[in-house]
């Protein structure tokens, strides 16, 4: 998991200057607690839904700062890499 928080801190320092590497394991096992998508994995969500999130108003507190991270990951490309290392890790 080192190596894969590196290379988000790297690539992406500039959106992501308050990144948390335990942030990983919450967006790859919290559920989305209301909405549409309510009970699915936050790594999960459609990259639609997040960006409309992230362009329309993200939740206050840590929901926000996951979907913050979130929207990062999948408009970038890195969704499948963030699954595959943390199926491994588990």
């Amino acid at each position: 998991m080192k190596w894969l928080v590196f290379l988000l801190k790297f690539q992406y320092a500039h959106h992501m200057e308050h990144y948390n590497p335990e942030s990983l394991l919450k967006i790859t096992s919290m559920q989305m607690p209301f909405g549409k998508h309510r009970g699915t994995i936050l790594i999960d969500l459609p990259e639609t839904y997040v960006i409309w999130f992230y362009e329309n108003g993200l939740p206050e507190g840590e929901l926000g700062r996951l979907l913050a991270e979130l929207y990062e990951i999948k408009v970038n490309g890195l969704e499948a890499l963030v699954k595959k290392s943390m199926r491994s890790l588990r």
